[in-house]
């Protein structure tokens, strides 16, 4: 029988931080409420630091690869090498979120949990080899309990490394051929919303590929049907290993105090598992962005999450958090650096 360190108590948010942080936005050169939503932003991250002036200097982001064994059902419009040989990609500075860490000045950490590729072993990437991928989920459960909870703790020993760094910002990112498939079956089963509405293109799938992918999930959630509403056992039938460490890597960063940047849709969909595992982390968890697969906006509406940027994102890896740290940076800065009236002697109100 596992701890389930899971369920540890998370951090509390400093109220009296957030009380201050608000009175000094009253205070600033600008009628009240004029930067919109960068003020709450800067107020909750104050809060969420225990410092009236926060900052988002040190980032980090870990990628989290693993592959799936439901990619046998045809619901991929890539080959399941491509996991293996993104990994080679993230290394080598050649990937979106590669750049973007670069731009960021941000730490980039690869763990590959399990994939296909027969003994992949790569400099500056961590193997755990939970299994070469997961299990076909139309047939069994995707992971045995104690793969999941395996996949749970490399999630959180990656916080904890980000921790030991002085991390002020956590990005989780992900690469799994066949990953949407899981994650849009998970969101299904949680969410209790029809598969049409949630299963999307992925990384391109033509109208036909995706009819074939929800048909896949419906045969999916018909195996499972038993799980469905708890939200580890679904985790663990439908997930992917990385699904499964984004959500403990969630976890622990609330249970630590570090504040999350949550991608895209597997990112919310881990995110989901988590908040329903332990509803208390739901604060420290802060949405990059809208992307464009369809299921995505149902995820976000059922977290209350107002996403920063839609810009159609599809890529994942993290690169759609990447991309709104500029604007979580530029908050804190106007919250930190802009003059109270009293400072620039402005008449604070009018006459």
């Amino acid at each position: 029988m596992s701890n389930s360190w899971w369920l540890n108590p998370c951090k509390a948010i400093d109220t009296q931080v957030v009380e201050q942080a608000l009175a000094r936005q009253q205070q600033l050169t600008k009628p009240a409420g004029s930067l919109g939503r960068l003020e709450p932003l800067a107020v909750q991250l104050a809060g969420l630091q225990g410092r009236l002036k926060p900052s988002l200097d040190s980032v980090w982001i870990g990628i989290f690869a693993g592959d799936h064994g439901v990619v046998a059902e045809g619901v991929s419009a890539y080959p399941q090498e491509v996991t293996g040989q993104m990994l080679l990609n993230f290394v080598s500075g050649g990937a979106a979120i590669s750049v973007l860490a670069r731009q960021l000045g941000a730490a980039l950490e690869v763990v590959d949990l399990g994939t296909v590729t027969p003994g992949l072993s790569l400099p500056g990437v961590r193997h755990l080899d939970l299994g070469a991928g997961t299990q076909n989920f139309v047939q069994g459960p995707a992971m045995t309990r104690a793969q999941g909870e395996l996949a749970l703790q490399a999630g959180r020993d990656s916080v904890l490394r980000a921790r030991a760094q002085g991390a002020q910002l956590f990005i989780g990112g992900e690469m799994g051929i066949g990953n949407t498939t899981a994650a849009s079956a998970i969101a299904c089963a949680l969410l209790d919303i029809p598969v049409v509405q949630l299963a999307g293109p992925g990384t391109g799938l033509n109208a036909e590929g995706v009819s074939r992918k929800a048909q896949v999930i419906e045969r999916a959630l018909a195996v499972h049907a038993a799980s469905r509403g708890d939200a580890l056992q679904t985790l663990f039938s439908l997930g992917g290993f990385e699904v499964a460490a984004l959500a403990g890597a969630y976890l622990a960063c609330a249970q630590e105090g570090i504040a999350v940047l949550v991608d895209g849709f597997i990112c919310s969909v881990a995110a989901l598992v988590a908040v329903r595992l332990n509803p208390a982390c739901r604060p420290w968890l802060l949405f990059a962005h809208q992307g464009a697969e369809p299921g995505h906006r149902h995820v976000l509406q059922t977290l209350q999450a107002e996403p920063l940027l839609d810009l159609g994102l599809r890529l994942g890896e993290g690169s759609g958090a990447a991309l709104a740290v500029p604007l979580l940076r530029l908050a804190c800065d106007l919250h930190g650096q802009m003059a109270t009236f009293a400072e620039a002697a402005v008449a604070d109100r009018p006459a």
